[in-house]
C-alpha cells in the first residue's frame, strides 16, 4: 500500500514537471514569436515616381512608401540646402496593434511644393524622403529608410523675346513668329488660343521660328503669345497681336446622282466593309464619318514634322484650270434635296487625264497610300510644320520616306476617292491645319512674310 502511494505521488510530480516544462516552452516560444514580430528587421521601401532633377517655383512630387511587416509609422519629406533642412511633409500614424500590422502598409501621396514660399534659394539642394516603421528594432525607434535626391532649384523662367510676329492673318492663313530664348527650354512655341505651334531652331544661335495658322472657320484670336518652359517647369511668356482679316464665304452646289453612287460606292466598300444600308446611306456615311477619320489620320501624320526646313521659295502650282477653291462651303443635293454639307479644304485643278503630278516643293514623303475620300494620296513633309497633300491620284509614283526634289514626279492625276472626274486635289497644311494654297504659290507672299524676315 505504501509503495502504491509513493508511485502515485511520483507520477503526479512527474506530470507537474512536464506541464511546467511545456508551459515554459510555450512561454519561451511565444516570447520568441512576439520578439520576432515586434523586432522585425525589414526596412520600408521608398520611391519618388517621377524623375526630378530640377525644382521650379512650383512642383509636384509623387511619393510612395511601403512597409509589408509592422506598417508605416511616419513618412517625412525634407529639402536640405547649405546644411539647413526644411520639412515639406510629415505623415505620422498612431499604432493600431502590437502583434499584427500596426500601421498602414502603403502611403501614396503627391506633394505640391511652392519653392518660392519655402524660402529655398536657387542653386543645389537635396530632397530627402524618410520612412520609418512600427518595429521595435533599432533601440525601439523602428527600421528606417532614407532616399536622397540631388536637385537644382531654379525659380527663374526663361526670358522670351519676340523678334518678329505675323502682322496680318485671316482664316485659312499662315505666317511665322521668330523669337529668342535666354536658356534651353524643354518646350517652346506659339500659343494661339487653344492651338499650340512648336518652334524650331533657325540657326546655331538662340533664334527660333514657329509656323502658325488659323483654321478656315476661325474668329479673331484672343490669346496670342510665345511661351518657353524650362526643365524646372518655369514658364516664360511674351505677348503679341495680329491684325485679323475676315474672308467672304464661298458657296458651292454638288449634285449627287445615281450614276456617281453606282460608280463610287463599290470603291469605298472595298476599303470600308462596315458600310451598310442603301447606296445613298453609304455615301452620306462616307462623306461624314470616313471624312472625319481621314482628317484624324492626316492630323496624326502631320504630328511629328522634320525639324529642319527642306523647302525653298514658292510652291509650284500644277498647270490647269481651277475647279474648286479653298474653304468652299459645299451643299450636296440628291434629286433636288439637300442631303449633306461639307467644307472643301484644298484647290481642285484639272488639265488632262492622268497628267503627271509633281512635288510642289522639296520634301520627305510621309504618306503614299489610299486615304478614303482623298483616294490615292501623297503627303510631303517640308520641315518645321509645313506639309503639302496630293490626292485623287490614279497612280502613286513614290514611296514613303523618300526625299523628293521640287518638281519631281510623285504620281498621276485620277478620280479615286470622292472625285467625280480626273483632277488633282492639292492642299497645304501647317501642323495639320489646312490653309489656303494661294499664299504658298505666291513668291511675293513668301518673301514678305518669311524669307525677308529670316534673312533668306
Amino acid at each position: 500500500m505504501l509503495r502504491k502511494n509513493r508511485l502515485r505521488r511520483h507520477g503526479k510530480s512527474h506530470t507537474g514537471r512536464n506541464f511546467l516544462l511545456i508551459l515554459i516552452t510555450l512561454l519561451v516560444a511565444g516570447g520568441a514569436v512576439g520578439a520576432f514580430i515586434l523586432f522585425e528587421a525589414e526596412k520600408p521601401t521608398v520611391r519618388v515616381e517621377k524623375n526630378i532633377s530640377f525644382l521650379g517655383s512650383s512642383v509636384q512630387i509623387p511619393i510612395v512608401a511601403i512597409d509589408k511587416k509592422s506598417g508605416l509609422r511616419s513618412v517625412v519629406l525634407e529639402i536640405e540646402q547649405n546644411g539647413n533642412r526644411k520639412q515639406l511633409l510629415n505623415r505620422t500614424f498612431q499604432r493600431k496593434a502590437w502583434f499584427s500590422k500596426a500601421g498602414p502598409g502603403k502611403l501614396k501621396e503627391t506633394v505640391e511644393i511652392n519653392v518660392t514660399k519655402s524660402g529655398v534659394k536657387d542653386g543645389k539642394a537635396t530632397l530627402i524622403v524618410t520612412a520609418r516603421d512600427f518595429s521595435l528594432n533599432g533601440t525601439l525607434k523602428g527600421n528606417e529608410t532614407s532616399l536622397q535626391l540631388p536637385v537644382t532649384v531654379d525659380t527663374k523662367p526663361p526670358r522670351v523675346s519676340i523678334e518678329h510676329a505675323q502682322k496680318y492673318i485671316r482664316p485659312g492663313g499662315a505666317g511665322i513668329v521668330v523669337y529668342t530664348l535666354s536658356e534651353p527650354a524643354v518646350k517652346h512655341g506659339v500659343q494661339v488660343d487653344n492651338l499650340f505651334f512648336p518652334g524650331y531652331p533657325l540657326d546655331e544661335s538662340k533664334r527660333f521660328i514657329a509656323y502658325i495658322a488659323l483654321p478656315w472657320d476661325s474668329t479673331k484670336p484672343e490669346d496670342t503669345r510665345v511661351i518657353g518652359i524650362d526643365e524646372a517647369g518655369n514658364i516664360g511668356k511674351a505677348f503679341f497681336s495680329m491684325n485679323f482679316k475676315k474672308v467672304p464665304e464661298k458657296k458651292d452646289r454638288i449634285n449627287v446622282g445615281d450614276g456617281f453612287l453606282n460608280k463610287k460606292i463599290p470603291e469605298f466598300e472595298e476599303h470600308y466593309p462596315e458600310l451598310t444600308g442603301s447606296m445613298l446611306e453609304k455615301y452620306i456615311f462616307t462623306n461624314n464619318q470616313i471624312r472625319r477619320r481621314n482628317a484624324d489620320t492626316i492630323k496624326k501624320i502631320c504630328g511629328n514634322p522634320v525639324g529642319k526646313r527642306i523647302w525653298r521659295d514658292r510652291f509650284i502650282r500644277m498647270p490647269g484650270a481651277g475647279k474648286a477653291g479653298y474653304a468652299d462651303q459645299r451643299t450636296y443635293y440628291y434629286k433636288g434635296k439637300a442631303i449633306d454639307h461639307q467644307t472643301h479644304l484644298g484647290m481642285d485643278i484639272a488639265s488632262t487625264a492622268r497628267v503627271a503630278i509633281k512635288a510642289a516643293n522639296s520634301g520627305k514623303v510621309i504618306f503614299a497610300d489610299y486615304l478614303g475620300i482623298y483616294g490615292n494620296t501623297v503627303i510631303l513633309d517640308h520641315g518645321q510644320g509645313v506639309f503639302s497633300l496630293y490626292s485623287h491620284l490614279s497612280r502613286i509614283d513614290t514611296t514613303k520616306d523618300t526625299l523628293v526634289a521640287k518638281d519631281e514626279l510623285i504620281g498621276h492625276s485620277g478620280a479615286t476617292g470622292m472625285a467625280g472626274g480626273d483632277h488633282l486635289h492639292f492642299s497645304m497644311l501647317i501642323h495639320g491645319i489646312f490653309v489656303t494654297p494661294k499664299e504658298w504659290w505666291d513668291q511675293h507672299w513668301i518673301d514678305v512674310n518669311i524669307n525677308n524676315i529670316i534673312g533668306e
